[in-house]
C-alpha cells in the first residue's frame, strides 16, 4: 500500500536499524526490549528536535566569554498509555527539562476504534513544543483521537514520534491531521485482519511490561 502523507519522516540511522532488528525479534526478553526502545527513542529525538528554536546566550568559560545558543522553550512529551511510556525516558535523557503529560486510549478489539479514558497535560501546554509518543502507528485511530484532544486544548506545535508505522495509519493521519509531522523508524508493509502491523513487532505494551 502506498502512502499519501508528504509530512512523513523516516529516521533511518544505521544504529536505529540495528537496534530495531532486536526490537522486532520475538525472542528478545522484556527488559532488553524496554532498554532498546528507549535507546531508539533517544536516537530519534536527535532528528525530531533538529529544528527547535534557540536563542543566543553568553557563557563564561574558564578562559573567556563564548557566544552560545540555547534552547529557550518548554517541551512537552505526551505518551499514549501504556506503550508510549516506554519511549519517554530515552527522550528525557536528551531533554531533561521536558514536562510529561499522559493520554490514556484503548482500542476496541471489535471496532478497532479508540476510547479515551485519561487525559492530563499542563495548563500552559498550548505554549509548548509537543511530541506525541506511541511506538506503533497502526490504524491511526488512537493517534488521531489523541491529536484531537491536544488540539482542543490549544496545542498547535505538535509532532508525532513512533517506532513502526503502517501505511493505513499514515494515510488516516493524512486525512485527519495532514499538518502533523510523523517521525518513524520504519514504514512497514500493512495491517493484518486484527489491525496489527505486519511484520511489526507484536504488541509493544505487552512486550515492554512483560504481560504477554
Amino acid at each position: 500500500m502506498q502512502t499519501k502523507h508528504n509530512n512523513l519522516h523516516i529516521v533511518s540511522h544505521p544504529l536505529i536499524k540495528d537496534k530495531l532488528a532486536s526490537i522486532r525479534d520475538k525472542f528478545t526478553p522484556s527488559p532488553k526490549f524496554k532498554s532498546l526502545v528507549n535507546e531508539v527513542a533517544m536516537l530519534m529525538a536527535y532528528e525530531i528536535t533538529k529544528d527547535i528554536p534557540l536563542i543566543e546566550k553568553k557563557v563564561e568559560t574558564p578562559v573567556g566569554i563564548a557566544e552560545c545558543e540555547v534552547y529557550n522553550h518548554q517541551m512537552l512529551l505526551v505518551p499514549i498509555l501504556r506503550a508510549g511510556i516506554g519511549m519517554v525516558d530515552g527522550i528525557l535523557n536528551l531533554v531533561p527539562s521536558a514536562k510529561v503529560g499522559h493520554i490514556g486510549i484503548y482500542r476496541d478489539e471489535k471496532t478497532l476504534e479508540p476510547n479515551t479514558y485519561y487525559f492530563k497535560i499542563p495548563k500552559d501546554a498550548n505554549n509548548m513544543d509537543v511530541i506525541l509518543i506511541d511506538p506503533m502507528l497502526a490504524t491511526g485511530g488512537s493517534v488521531s483521537a489523541a491529536l484531537d484532544k491536544l488540539q482542543a486544548s490549544g496545542c498547535s506545535n505538535i509532532k508525532l514520534l513512533c517506532l513502526v508505522a503502517a501505511p493505513e495509519g499514515v494515510n488516516r493521519l493524512y486525512e485527519t491531521h495532514p499538518e502533523i509531522p510523523i517521525y518513524t523508524a520504519v514504514l512497514d508493509e500493512k495491517l493484518n485482519e486484527k489491525g496489527y502491523i505486519v511484520p511489526g513487532l507484536g504488541d509493544a505494551g505487552d512486550r515492554l511490561f512483560g504481560t504477554i
